[in-house]
């Protein structure tokens, strides 16, 4: 009988290997597990360091889920709601005058912006004259039939100025008892032109907007354009002078050719108890039509501020109060002319 090496796996197999076999395998499972723990752990900074394999920089890899155009609609829808949630629950701010500041900038500050940029390509200079903070005056001329140019100025100082200040426009009292005028009014800042007013904004610290001219400017004919009228006892410079606030004069092209006014019937306006009923070249002829503005060219030009903290104490004289007040139009006068001639075609680009 031939002998032939026994088969280990086989019944033959003798017992007293198997411990030593399985301890080879405990040996072999801790020793990877110390390697793993024993390898270099990757510096955090290294993980956006791109890899170099022989000499190429490898390409940067893509988000995991890109941008859809959509997601940006859906952002907007999102807030539309949210705003929409606010306003009907009664969550925001308003001020003592009626002032809402998250309607104004979500509502009207966007119409009047595709307004002035789009519709009269609107350029502003000057920008650097007017307060970065604290209160001032800025005092423009008034035009046009209807009152287009104090939201257009209001418009541009949110957006142009650099700490995106709201202007707090003051108007006659008439815009005030208008039932739906004199509520947009209130929200978008707007007050009754009186000196407690006018005094309570500038001592708060905010930039107020003034039309001396009143219904005299946005009612006169267009043969009278560019011509500044009276700028009536000079109470805005009186509120200036307690306040100690600058005033910032500012001239306004372009407003006179929105709706140039050909003629005022006046029996008619007397009737209707409006300071002027207009007769334009679209109105009444054309209904609702009529209400369109014409594209006119607008410039506007900010003025060097005139001080007034060294006049508080001649707030009750009349010959100051005059003296600065004729300084201001005649300001604004000159002003005018040199827009004019830098402006040849009221409607060009």
């Amino acid at each position: 009988m031939t002998d032939e090496p026994a088969d280990p796996s086989g019944p033959e197999r003798r017992h007293d290997d198997a411990p030593a076999e399985e301890s080879a395998r405990r040996h072999d499972v801790d020793d990877s597990v110390r390697r793993f723990d024993e390898a270099p752990v990757a510096d955090p900074a290294d993980l956006d360091r791109p890899a170099r394999r022989n000499g190429h920089r490898p390409a940067p890899i893509a988000p995991a889920v890109a941008d859809q155009p959509g997601d940006v609609w859906d952002r907007r829808v999102a807030a539309g709601l949210a705003f929409l949630r606010r306003r009907l629950s009664g969550r925001y701010e308003v001020d003592e005058f009626g002032f809402d500041p998250e309607l104004t900038d979500q509502v009207f500050l966007p119409l009047l912006r595709r307004l002035y940029r789009d519709w009269f390509r609107t350029e502003v200079t000057g920008l650097e004259h007017l307060p970065v903070d604290g209160s001032g005056l800025v005092v423009g001329n008034h035009s046009g039939t209807v009152a287009l140019d104090a939201l257009v100025l209001a418009a541009v100082l949110r957006d142009r100025h650099p700490t995106r200040r709201h202007l707090r426009l003051l108007g006659a009292d008439l815009v005030f008892r208008m039932p739906i005028v004199s509520e947009l009014a209130r929200k978008t800042g707007g007050t009754v032109a009186c000196n407690p007013d006018a005094e309570r904004l500038l001592g708060r610290g905010e930039l107020v907007g003034v039309f001396p001219e009143g219904f005299k400017g946005i009612g006169k004919l267009y043969a009278e354009r560019y011509k500044l009228q009276r700028f009536g006892r000079g109470g805005f410079v009186s509120a200036a002078l307690r306040t100690g606030a600058p005033i910032v004069p500012v001239a306004i092209v372009g407003a006179e050719e929105t709706y140039p006014m050909l003629a005022d019937i006046k029996p008619l306006a007397r009737l209707l108890k409006l300071p002027y009923f207009p007769v334009t070249p679209t109105f009444p002829w054309l209904g609702p039509l009529g209400v369109v503005p014409l594209p006119s060219k607008w410039l506007i030009e900010f003025c060097p501020p005139i001080p007034t903290a060294h006049l508080v104490d001649s707030a009750d004289d009349p010959l100051v109060v005059f003296n600065l007040a004729d300084q201001v139009r005649e300001t604004i006068q000159q002003t005018l002319h040199q827009l004019l001639g830098r402006r040849p075609d009221p409607f060009g680009p």
